[in-house]
């Protein structure tokens, strides 16, 4: 047994990857791990944000993990992990893109990789956050258990995502789709455009953002009548990526059907009155 790696990433924009690793940390059960708490950890080229945002000192952090992964023996990925106030567990990166590129490229290896993994001995969850995907990181998102694209829920981001060239099929059900903040069409009708077999809606609210950034006085709760809209939407998406049973409702039969259509993504327009489909190359229409 070794840890299971989940990779969070975005295709374009910045909409909100680390919080949205930060989130899923704090919402974490860890009785799935073993009682082993999952570990955030910042794998940005474009250099991590943490360290400034929570005030965290510059070492250990992922230039320690990613300069060990070359020796004979490595150090541990635990040995660089830090604390934040909300109480999730992280492996911070410096600031600015020159060191956390080649230490992101050192990561993706297959020296750092058995890092993030650990060996038999080692359980839990890695939460990788990759910042925008690119070839850097490429490696990291194949390698993954499960993958979540971020995206923002205007029109003009999900079109990106739509003409990215991302085939979901080849995930092989590794893939979520967030969709975060202010989002006009319904998850399932996202689902049947893009062909993503599971799509969640994260809601995007101050309190909960506060909260996971330490300016709030409470950790987040993740569940219960009090769950504020956008950690109660993390607790289902962790049930997904966890395969426990959700209790929120599931991603209606569009999705289902497109798990099992065949032929590429086709190119989509969004619309104010909803999601049209332009046929193209892959198009079933």
């Amino acid at each position: 047994m070794s840890r299971r790696i989940v990779v969070v990433a975005s295709m374009a924009g910045a909409p909100g990857v680390t919080t949205c690793a930060v989130a899923l940390a704090a919402a974490w059960p860890v009785a799935v791990d073993g009682g082993v708490r999952p570990v955030v950890v910042e794998a940005d080229v474009s250099g991590g944000d943490l360290m400034i945002r929570f005030g965290l000192p510059d070492a250990p952090s992922l230039l320690d993990v990613a300069s060990s992964a070359g020796r004979d023996q490595p150090g541990s990925l635990l040995g660089a992990v830090s604390e934040l106030p909300c109480g999730v567990r992280v492996v911070a990166s410096v600031p600015g893109r020159g060191a956390c590129r080649g230490a992101v490229r050192l990561l993706a290896g297959e020296s750092g990789r058995r890092v993030l993994r650990g060996d038999d001995t080692d359980t839990g969850t890695v939460l990788l956050d990759v910042g925008r995907a690119g070839d850097d990181t490429e490696p990291l998102i194949q390698d993954a258990d499960q993958v979540v694209l971020v995206t923002r829920g205007g029109p003009e981001a999900l079109t990106q995502v739509s003409t990215c060239g991302l085939d979901p099929r080849a995930y092989a059900g590794r893939l979520t789709l967030l969709v975060v903040g202010p989002c006009p069409y319904p998850a399932g009708e996202i689902a049947d455009v893009l062909r993503m077999p599971r799509v969640v809606v994260w809601p995007w609210d101050a309190r909960s953002v506060a909260a996971l950034s330490g300016a709030g006085r409470m950790r987040p709760r993740t569940a219960g009548p009090r769950a504020r809209p956008l950690m109660a939407a993390t607790d289902e998406l962790v049930r997904r990526l966890t395969g426990a049973q959700g209790l929120a409702a599931r991603v209606g039969g569009r999705a289902q059907e497109a798990q099992g259509r065949g032929g590429g993504p086709g190119e989509a327009h969004w619309s104010r009155v909803g999601l049209v489909e332009v046929p193209g190359e892959g198009s079933s229409r």
